[in-house]
């Protein structure tokens, strides 16, 4: 049976120091609860989950470790990558990975090969289009994670050879307003099937986040909330 590759992020996982995200809304209760039963329900040992961002609260990695081995006995092999409330985790993500639970990678601005495919990916930021974005502020970080995104994707293409199609992992939605931002345009030109981002968690901004097919990338929402908290799999990969 072929291995599937399924999307989840937004964890916000709080084990070391509980915050309960019902303050947020009704809707998420219990949810970590709730992300488990459907993972368990849905997910095979041997699949991929891809983690995009936003795992824990924890600001500490001691205290995200215990977050990161509840997701490790979930069933699959997972590949994560940093959201901007990951604060246990730093921008070089090197010196990180020797610490991870088995069966579980760490991606910031690197790729990695999962057999089906090549998954890469970076946090992302805001962009100079984005409101309430601040130059002083904002440009150094967005700056970089153009950077880091470059690289990823160049790994990604070494990776997989034209022979197996790559998907990437940002946290920051990469369109502004409906239009494909700086992000999604380099995502695009490097010929990238599939695109999973997360971070948004209103349902107006649900209404109209770009999924789909564009420019040849196809695009997920992978908020957990959205998704009804549990995971799904990635489309738009080559059968």
């Amino acid at each position: 049976m072929r291995r599937m590759i399924w999307t989840i992020s937004d964890l916000h996982l709080s084990t070391a120091q509980p915050k309960p995200m019902d303050i947020f809304g009704s809707h998420w209760k219990n949810h970590p609860e709730r992300i488990a039963t459907a993972w368990r329900a849905r997910v095979r040992d041997d699949d991929w989950v891809l983690v995009a961002g936003d795992i824990s609260w924890a600001m500490r990695l001691n205290d995200a470790l215990l977050d990161l081995q509840w997701i490790d006995a979930l069933p699959g092999r997972k590949v994560l990558i940093r959201g901007n409330h990951d604060y246990w985790c730093p921008r070089r993500v090197n010196g990180l990975r020797k610490f991870l639970p088995p069966g579980m990678q760490l991606i910031g601005g690197d790729a990695i090969d999962i057999g089906e495919a090549v998954v890469c990916g970076t946090r992302g930021w805001v962009t100079p289009d984005t409101t309430g974005y601040q130059q002083s502020k904002d440009e150094a970080i967005y700056l970089r994670e153009i950077g880091l995104l470059e690289r990823a994707l160049a790994h990604a293409q070494q990776l997989a050879a034209g022979l197996k199609p790559i998907i990437c992992l940002v946290h920051y939605p990469p369109f502004v307003n409906g239009q494909p931002s700086v992000f999604a345009e380099r995502i695009a030109a490097a010929g990238v099937a599939a695109c999973l981002y997360g971070h948004l968690h209103r349902h107006q901004d649900w209404a109209t986040a770009t999924q789909g097919l564009v420019a040849g990338v196809y695009y997920q929402l992978t908020a957990c909330d959205y998704l009804g908290f549990g995971p799904v799999a990635v489309r738009g990969l080559v059968p």
